[in-house]
């Protein structure tokens, strides 16, 4: 936490949000999860060395929680990779001080719900009703996203040859566009939000671990906030007055 406190005081130089954002209802949220290459931008213009990094590497799950030598959010499963890649084995608290770096912070539960289930847009198109709220974020099916199957989706590169499961993340908005815009509001990566509990945070929207229901909007998942693993990433939000 320490670190982090010095990386918050660097606000100073803070970083506008990006237009790259959807407004819903007095708020806007990435269109997109986080990406290494700009969670890198974050990282040489403020020093930051992430848990994943000082412990030795992020963990996945296999036989149980196992800890992965040199996999950190730079490189997802220890080799160089595409920097469009969702930024992951970040904690709660790390994801929180590249929003406000940004000037911005995680969404809220409740607002990522609302991002994710319910279309706001006026313009929405063939594929979607404004005031509809849908089961998935990809609308009434989860065909389009990422998920480990029933999706339909296929990532450009494949990690298969060091995961017990699944194939990994694609890079992020190269799925099908979901209710509001938005990409991989379901599967690609989990992501955290603001919600109430201290100790532990609610991860959003499942991932290409899992299979589809855990994209539902019935499904919830908490983890504290301290995990670092290679499927849980963010995106950011901000106040729109």
């Amino acid at each position: 936490m320490t670190h982090l406190i010095r990386i918050l005081a660097l606000l100073m130089i803070v970083v506008p949000a990006k237009a790259d954002m959807q407004t819903i209802e007095g708020f806007a949220i990435d269109r997109t999860e986080v990406s290494i290459a700009q969670f890198q931008r974050f990282a040489e213009a403020t020093g930051f060395v992430s848990q994943a990094e000082r412990s030795g590497g992020g963990e996945v799950y296999g036989w149980g929680w196992e800890q992965k030598p040199g996999w950190t959010w730079q490189r997802p499963f220890g080799v160089e990779s595409d920097p469009r890649l969702p930024a992951v084995h970040l904690t709660f608290d790390e994801a929180t001080a590249y929003c406000a770096w940004r000037g911005a912070r995680l969404p809220t539960e409740i607002e990522w719900r609302q991002a994710a289930y319910v279309e706001h847009r006026p313009d929405a198109g063939p594929d979607f009703i404004q005031g509809q709220d849908y089961p998935y974020p990809t609308g009434d099916s989860p065909l389009g996203a990422n998920c480990l199957s029933e999706c339909g989706f296929t990532p450009p590169v494949s990690f298969r040859d060091v995961l017990d499961r699944g194939v990994g993340p694609a890079p992020v908005g190269t799925t099908q566009q979901g209710v509001n815009g938005l990409y991989d509001m379901g599967a690609n990566v989990w992501e955290w939000v603001n919600s109430e509990s201290v100790d532990s945070k609610v991860t959003a929207g499942g991932s290409w671990w899992y299979e589809a229901f855990r994209m539902h909007r019935d499904d919830r998942a908490v983890k504290p906030r301290d995990t670092a693993v290679v499927y849980i990433g963010f995106r950011c939000a901000t106040d729109v007055r």
